[in-house]
């Protein structure tokens, strides 16, 4: 999908159409989720500062996150990619991966799908998306990323190493900002120069991971689109304006994140039973606590309850933390497993968090909040 949240956002409300938006946090130390091209022209981005977002595009137009209401769009999004396939392979609420061969007799070919796809999207949900169609995956993403928005980019198998070889060896999957520049001290500037290169010299950048980069430099990539992958976490995170010093304002963020990550467990249908704290100081300096359950959990009380028990094990004294995040891994399919003998406080909470995400889901992240959170500020959370 072409910038995802800031078009949603801007097909839900006209009066930001044509105009520069950023979706994202307070504006002093926020992060972009998501620019919109009019925005971009300015040079900002997802992932940029916000504070630096604004200095590059002062007219923009900050908007913050809705992520129930992207996770809506989300869904009807993937259902259209559904009527196609069901080897729908989703990396994110807008981006995926589809296998399509086994379609062509019904449908016609890649590209034939990916038009029909990217026309149903537009006049049916009034968003944009880019594909890339290609015989394997790393071409594809590369493809999709060429044209945007609103392209289309087709590759086929004869002509995937020359499509690739000019590319600048920032389109290589994990090779970013912190990386290239040494390659580029070798040399390196193309996907070509990965593919000439000796192999040890790669190694003594990317280790191990070496002769993976060469291989995806070539055009091959031989990993199958799996449509049952599963998350193997679920989290969500704040970075605050203000440092957070009181104990009890910690724990109110740890009671939001908690009720965040339990309604998508919930909204997924699984269960966790291990919780992470994540807790970022004033420097910078990151710590991560992290406690596996005796029986899984989709509950928020539950999951704050093990945050504030790995919170109170952190010598809090003269502590200032920018950033708080609550997450769950080791999940499983289906609600938590009824015992022999049911705890009705479980049920409780099990049920009450089924009406949470219905009632958010129906009304957005304003629809209903536990009286704890009315303490706190109103500034949305991601």
């Amino acid at each position: 999908m072409d910038a995802f949240y800031a078009s949603v956002e801007q097909r839900d409300n006209p009066s930001l159409r044509g105009k520069p938006v950023l979706v994202g946090g307070g504006e002093r130390r926020g992060v972009v989720a998501a620019a919109s091209y009019e925005a971009r022209k300015f040079g900002a981005r997802s992932a940029m500062p916000m504070a630096e977002a604004m200095r590059k595009c002062p007219s923009a137009i900050v908007v913050h996150p809705r992520m129930s209401r992207y996770a809506e769009v989300s869904e009807q999004v993937f259902a259209i990619f559904h009527r196609y396939t069901p080897l729908v392979q989703g990396l994110s609420l807008d981006e995926a991966f589809l296998d399509v061969t086994a379609s062509h007799s019904l449908f016609g070919s890649g590209e034939a799908i990916a038009r029909r796809i990217k026309n149903e999207i537009r006049t049916e949900l009034g968003l944009n998306a880019s594909a890339g169609v290609a015989p394997n995956r790393f071409v594809a993403k590369v493809a999709s990323d060429l044209k945007k928005p609103d392209g289309l980019v087709v590759v086929d198998e004869a002509d995937m190493r020359a499509f690739l070889a000019p590319l600048p060896i920032e389109r290589m999957w994990g090779i970013g900002s912190k990386t290239a520049p040494k390659l580029h001290a070798l040399g390196l500037s193309t996907l070509a120069d990965l593919v000439s290169a000796r192999a040890s010299l790669l190694e003594e950048v990317l280790g191990s991971w070496g002769a993976h980069v060469q291989a995806l430099a070539r055009g091959e990539d031989e990993r199958e689109v799996e449509p049952n992958l599963a998350a193997k976490s679920i989290g969500t995170e704040r970075t605050y304006d203000e440092d957070l010093t009181d104990v009890q304002a910690i724990e109110r963020s740890l009671l939001d994140h908690a009720s965040r990550v339990a309604q998508r467990l919930v909204r997924e249908k699984v269960c966790a039973r291990v919780v992470t704290l994540k807790l970022k100081h004033a420097d910078f300096t990151l710590r991560t606590k992290r406690v596996t359950l005796s029986e899984p959990v989709a509950d928020a009380e539950s999951i704050y309850l093990a945050a504030k028990m790995l919170l109170a094990t952190i010598n809090l004294s003269g502590a200032r933390f920018r950033l708080t995040g609550v997450s769950v891994s080791a999940l499983t399919d289906g609600p938590p497993p009824r015992t022999l003998f049911p705890n009705p406080r479980t049920e409780k909470l099990r049920k009450l968090e089924h009406v949470v995400a219905e009632v958010a889901d129906r009304f957005g992240d304003a629809g209903i909040t536990r009286a704890t959170l009315l303490e706190s500020d109103d500034e949305p959370r991601r």
